[in-house]
């Protein structure tokens, strides 16, 4: 369906090229996301370059299922939603350990969500995103060009952060990631970038196949990206800022307590997950990471206090601690794996 400047997903163009198709898979657990699940759903709707479809996958919660399947499954739509529910129930298997990488009592690791929808899934292209994330109209029409090129494997978006509550003035741009976003650093113009972001990201469907999917509850994106790398040496991961889609981010997560947590024990978590990941894994991003944060961004922030912005010099504090607190992480993960090899039979 031709929806104004826009062109259906599948077909082909004016100029006679082809045009991939797209399935937008958005993995949801809670009725508390409700009203955030119904504008993601609607956003996609509403896209200048239609999807083929819309796939809610349901993790383990029937009466959210029973109110999705009531409002969508059958409908009459533009865009037709599918909803299932997530068949793997390895979600539940230590949650302990995804509760504590997200600093928040949480069990739900969108990844096993994502493969069941993947599954079903009919588009040339599988688009994930978030439940509590909406699109811009032009979101896919930023997102899939880039698939036009054979070489291109897997596109990412910009999740730009939506606060409940505000952003607080020592929060420093670059540790966006700590909320699922987009932060300072990341290419401001369509270019490669080594990890994308679950909440706005894309793959050619048999590149996903290739590499059997997402391969952890938590760190899938991550994990993805990485086997994705390796699996296609050749072919191009790419990120392009202006395919945006806005992350909600509650008052919480602006906290002390959710920072210094995410920052500790995301890394001392991603340990463990890196070494799954066997020659796949490198940590060529977070070296380029932390290199930029103490060269690029510090003499920024040593700058803009020159100039009077006192909120810069926190700021700073802020992401040097940050800093401390992965590394910190890092060697605690090392040392707990190292630990547990050793205790293996």
């Amino acid at each position: 369906m031709d929806r104004g400047s826009g062109v259906t997903a599948g077909t082909r163009s004016s100029d006679g090229a082809t045009r991939v198709s797209a399935t937008v898979i958005i993995p949801a657990y809670s009725m508390a996301r409700w009203d955030q699940l119904v504008k993601a759903v609607d956003s996609c709707q509403a896209q200048t370059r239609a999807p083929l479809e819309v796939i809610l996958c349901i993790d383990h919660n029937e009466e959210l299922l029973a109110r999705c399947s009531d409002r969508w499954a059958g409908a009459d739509q533009s865009v037709p939603v599918q909803v299932v529910a997530n068949r793997f129930a390895q979600d539940h298997l230590d949650a302990s350990a995804h509760q504590r990488a997200h600093g928040s009592k949480r069990r739900f690791g969108a990844g096993w969500a994502r493969n069941t929808g993947a599954e079903i899934a009919s588009g040339d292209i599988l688009v994930f995103l978030d439940d509590d994330a909406w699109a811009e109209p032009d979101w896919l029409e930023r997102l899939l060009p880039p698939y036009d090129d054979d070489a291109t494997v897997a596109v990412g978006g910009a999740p730009l952060p939506e606060y409940q509550t505000g952003r607080p003035d020592w929060f420093p741009p670059n540790f966006d990631w700590v909320f699922g976003c987009a932060y300072e650093g990341m290419p401001t113009e369509l270019g490669p970038l080594a990890h994308l972001i679950g909440a706005n990201m894309s793959i050619r469907r048999e590149a996903f196949e290739k590499v059997e999917g997402f391969h952890s509850i938590d760190f899938d994106d991550l994990d993805l990206c990485m086997r994705v790398a390796d699996a296609f040496p050749d072919g191009a991961v790419l990120y392009e800022p202006r395919a945006v889609v806005h992350h909600y981010v509650p008052g919480d997560r602006v906290a002390w307590r959710y920072f210094w947590r995410r920052c500790f024990f995301v890394n001392r978590e991603k340990v463990e997950a890196f070494a799954d990941m066997g020659s796949a894994a490198n940590l060529h991003a977070e070296v380029a990471f932390v290199r930029r944060a103490l060269t690029v961004q510090s003499k920024a922030a040593i700058a803009g206090v020159v100039r009077g912005h006192v909120a810069g010099l926190v700021q700073l504090g802020v992401m040097l601690l940050g800093i401390a607190l992965a590394g910190l992480g890092n060697a605690a993960g090392r040392i707990g794996l190292l630990a547990r090899r050793r205790m293996a039979p």
